[in-house]
């Protein structure tokens, strides 16, 4: 999503909104909502953040204690 980079669908990091529009990882890749799949690397995340690709992604905008959260649920993924 960030980087462009292409990979592995295995080597990225699923990202979900919900139909009740939290956004979370989604380490199962299979939970219901629409999703975007980055890299597993912070650098990405914060580049996603920076070019407010998620934000387009997930059509909405993404609070600061969302994206704290979710640099926070990436960090334990690794």
């Amino acid at each position: 999503m960030a980087c462009r980079t292409v990979r592995d669908k295995n080597d990225l990091v699923r990202l979900v909104r919900t139909p009740e529009g939290e956004i979370h990882v989604d380490p199962t890749g299979k939970q219901s909502g629409r999703g975007s799949y980055l890299c597993r690397t912070l650098d990405c995340l914060r580049a996603a953040q920076k070019r407010k690709s998620l934000d387009r992604a997930f059509k909405a905008p993404i609070p600061a204690e969302t994206w704290a959260r979710l640099e926070e649920q990436l960090a334990m993924s690794d």
